[in-house]
This record gives structure tokens, C-alpha cells and sequence, in this order.
């Protein structure tokens, strides 16, 4: 196996034991950038003298004594909406082209205090708006198990480079599923954290109530092993929780037996692709043979997450977004002759369609007149989803769904219709309107593309989501290698 495909943990052990180098790594993870980047398009900026750097530097420190975590050395991608000291942060967005921040996201600084090396910044939908990833002013990334279909979104640069070998491990941000839909498309493990767990200090926010940043890796075991360098406190965040964390990676023991998991009827029960339904259904008996119980559960409120979640998701994302005015930051407009032009201008030029297109129906969302019709009983319908979850986790260790509804589509298939790209996120959004931790992995192939399955947990236990991911993953046979990784 070529070290781009190895797992953070195995890479871990031979850095840890000094068969192999950080240098070499990062080398290695370079040429396979070059090799296939161009098909791929997984980054918008790449970072190779950076890499290089910080891996030559945790060489030294490794070869001083000093004692390193199991991040250390390993390449990792860092979406484009979050904030780094010095490198151009876009967010995907023609606004922000060659925007260099001054500052690090907490997460950003957690990884370089961990010793990651930055390949560099991924790829996503402009502003995170999006569940392809053909949303972005840089160009659209592609799915490496086959690079006419696309890679989700909107974290989808992020999926897109663990699953060809661009980097060992990635970060993302999930609003309504944008880690989650782009792993299962990818074939890769993608965490959205309890909201409040990581901090969101850094990251341009998209919807804030909802936002959250995770990893995407090639197992669980990674999964956990990053969660662990980037939860906890920060001062810098009033949303982020003060509760400590647990090491997540040390409880994947494969052991369920007993545990009692839900099978969501609104999530399965109709809308469902054919190779889809049956993955899932071949995933619960993996469940059932690990010695759980596996039930069908009722959330009504549910089936209403969608329209909830674009109004709420919308509404924030007008409000966060006024700040892109032309005047302190991003691109101006060349042309106008007042400062009401200026603002117009600079927007109608920097700002996409879909961004755009949200940003007006927030806006009409949260004006007088519509702000209790709409935006306030979205608010009143999300309490509702969430007290559904609460009573089912009365019964149930944790839920669970395929995490899209279909394998990836092709380019271009979705781009006029918004409301079908929309309904991509149907499995994924009720997570997030109820502030829950939720992980898709992959459970099987259907057009020989990837089918992912989603475990959700209740707040604050992703240890144990990560355990029964872990228990599944140890039983299931693997979906093999992209195309783009088979070189052909």
C-alpha cells in the first residue's frame, strides 16, 4: 500500500518509530498531489513550501526527544473557510480572491500546536452554500471514483483529497451535512460534532447557530484521533462548551452487544435510491449480527427538517454575510459613483448565484411582516424536531439513516433545479437543527460509487457514536480504492 493511502494512526506509528520520516511523508503526499490534482481539484490553495517546512520541524523535534502527539507529521487539508495566519482564505467566493487573515481559526492554531502540516486549503462550495461543490468561483471538484460526478459539498474539496490521496486527513464545516454528504459521495469517515464541541472562532460563519467543524478521514479510528486534538473549550467562542473531552479513539473496543440503535422512519422510508436502500438494509443486519437491537423509530417533527432548515440557515446566512461590504476587506468594484453603487457593485460582482439566491430569500425571511410567518416558526418547529430526538434517545443508544439519498450525481445534473440539490441534504440536516453529533461512513457501493450510513448520538456523546461507527467499520469488507487511486 503507497503511503498516501495509509490511515493517519498506521502513518502515526511509523513516524512514532522512525521507520519514516515527516519529510518523506509529506513528499510523497506532494507527488501525489501533482499526480493527480489537475483531475481532481480538490484545493484552491496549496501550501507545499509550508508543508515541507512544518514537517521538517516536527523531524527536529522528534529527532530533539521531545514528546509529539499522534498528529505529528501528518499532511491535512484545510477547508477554505477557515482562517489562516498569512495564507489566502477565500471561502470560494470571488469577494474574497487573495484575503490574507491576520489571525488562525482555534482549530487552525489546536492543528499546528499538534504538529499537522498544511498541504493546503480546500475546495467547497462559495460560502459553504451548496451539496456539490460546483458552487465555487475556483472551479468545481470532483469525485476521484469517477471525476464526472461530484464529491458533495459543500466541504467537498475536503472528501475529495483523503479519498484521492491529496492528504491523509482533512477538516471541514457541516452546517446541514456539508461533512457528512460529501463523505459518504467520497467513500470517506466524516464527523459533525455536538454544536458547542469545537470552536468556531475562525471560521467564516455561514449559518451560526448551526455551523460546526469536523474531520474527514479514512476510518473512524482517525476520526476520533482528530476530534481529539480539535474539541474543547475557547475563550474565544461564547458558543463553545465548556465540558472536557474525553479521548474518543480509546473506547473503539468493536463491542455493541446490547445496545439498543433506532432505525429513523422518516429517513428511510420513502425518497430512497435502490442501491441506496439496500446498502442500508445490508448495514443494519452488520448491526444486528454485532449483537444489537435494531428498531424502527418514529420522529414526526422530522419530515419537516428541510424547509426549517433553509429558512433558519438562510435568514443567518443574510445577517453574516452584510459584512461583505467592499470596505474593510475583499474585492471593491471598479466602476460606481456613490457608496450606495459601490456596495451593489462589489456584491452583485463578488457574490454567486446560489449565494445570492440565499442571501434574498434570508433577507425576505427576516423582513417585517414575514419575520413571524416564517423565520420565527421555523425556530418553534426546530424545538420540536429536537424534542423528538430527546424522547427517542429515552430509548435508544443511537439513530440511524443512510446520509444521502442517493450515490454521487453527475456534474451539472442539479445545477438548475435548486430544490432537488436541496433535498441532498434531507438525511442530514435534523442533526444539525437539533445540535446533534452525527458520523457518516461508508456501507457499501451502488453504481460503484459510495453509499454512506449516518450514526447519530446524543449531545456530548461522540465516544460513544465513535464506538458504534467503530464496531460497524471492523465488521464491514470495505468498498476498495477510487478510480482516480488506481491510476486510471
Amino acid at each position: 500500500m503507497e503511503l498516501h493511502q495509509r490511515t493517519a494512526h498506521e502513518l502515526g506509528d511509523l513516524l512514532a518509530n522512525k521507520e519514516l520520516s515527516s519529510a518523506e511523508l509529506t513528499a510523497s503526499v506532494l507527488a501525489r498531489v501533482a499526480e493527480v490534482e489537475e483531475q481532481v481539484s480538490s484545493y484552491i490553495t496549496l501550501t507545499p513550501e509550508l508543508a515541507m517546512e512544518q514537517a521538517r520541524a516536527v523531524d527536529q523535534a522528534r529527532a530533539d526527544g521531545k514528546e509529539l502527539g499522534p498528529l505529528a507529521g501528518i499532511p491535512m487539508g484545510i477547508k477554505d473557510n477557515m482562517s489562516t495566519t498569512g495564507t489566502q482564505t477565500t471561502c470560494a467566493s470571488s469577494i474574497l480572491k487573495g484575503y490574507k487573515p491576520v489571525y488562525d481559526a482555534t482549530v487552525v492554531s489546536r492543528l499546528r500546536d499538534a504538529g499537522g502540516v498544511f498541504i493546503g486549503k480546500t475546495n467547497l462550495d462559495e460560502f459553504a452554500f451548496g451539496s456539490s461543490t460546483e458552487n465555487s468561483a475556483f472551479g468545481a471538484s470532483k469525485n476521484p471514483w469517477d471525476t464526472e460526478r461530484v464529491p458533495g459539498g459543500s466541504s467537498g474539496g475536503s472528501a475529495a483529497c483523503v479519498a484521492a490521496g491529496e492528504a491523509v486527513i482533512a477538516v471541514g464545516s457541516d452546517t446541514g451535512g456539508s461533512i457528512r454528504q460529501p463523505a459518504s459521495l467520497c467513500g470517506v469517515v466524516g464527523v459533525k460534532p455536538t454544536y458547542g464541541r469545537v470552536s468556531r472562532y475562525g471560521l467564516v460563519a455561514f449559518a451560526s447557530s448551526l455551523d460546526q467543524i469536523g474531520p474527514l478521514a479514512r476510518d473512524v479510528k482517525d476520526a476520533a484521533i482528530m476530534m481529539n486534538a480539535i474539541c474543547g473549550p475557547d475563550e474565544m467562542d461564547n458558543t463553545c462548551l465548556p465540558n472536557s473531552v474525553p479521548d474518543m479513539a480509546a473506547d473503539l473496543t468493536g463491542d455493541i452487544s446490547g445496545m439498543k440503535i433506532g432505525i429513523v422512519k422518516e429517513l428511510t422510508s420513502e425518497g430512497l435510491e435502490a442501491g441506496v436502500e439496500e446498502s442500508f438494509n445490508n448495514a443494519v443486519k452488520v448491526f444486528e449480527d454485532a449483537g444489537a437491537v435494531c428498531e424502527v423509530v418514529s420522529l414526526p417533527s422530522v419530515k419537516y427538517s428541510l424547509p426549517v432548515y433553509y429558512l433558519i440557515a438562510s435568514s443567518e446566512a443574510s445577517s453574516n454575510l452584510s459584512r461583505f461590504d467592499a470596505v474593510r476587506y475583499g474585492v471593491r468594484a471598479e466602476k460606481y459613483e456613490n457608496i450606495l453603487e459601490m456596495y451593489t457593485n462589489s456584491r452583485g460582482e463578488g457574490f454567486g448565484a446560489e449565494t445570492k439566491r440565499r442571501v434574498m430569500l434570508g433577507t425576505y425571511a427576516l423582513s417585517a411582516g414575514y419575520y413571524d410567518a416564517y423565520y420565527g416558526k421555523a425556530l418553534k418547529v426546530r424545538t420540536l424536531i429536537r424534542r423528538d430526538f430527546d424522547a427517542a434517545f429515552t430509548k435508544y443508544d443511537a439513530l440511524i439513516s443512510p446520509t444521502s439519498p442517493c450515490v454521487a450525481f453527475k456534474m451539472g445534473e442539479k445545477t438548475e433545479d435548486p430544490l432537488q440539490m436541496y433535498l441532498s441534504d434531507v438525511c442530514t440536516v435534523p442533526a444539525n437543527l437539533a445540535g446533534l453529533p452525527a458520523v457518516s461512513l461508508p456501507c457499501g457501493l451502488s453504481e460503484g460509487m459510495p453509499v454512506g450510513l449516518q450514526v447519530i448520538a446524543p449531545a456530548l456523546e461522540e465516544s460513544r457514536m465513535l464506538k458504534i461507527a467503530d464496531a460497524f467499520e471492523r465488521r464491514f469488507e470495505g468498498i476498495g480504492v477510487p478510480t482516480v487511486a488506481e491510476g486510471v
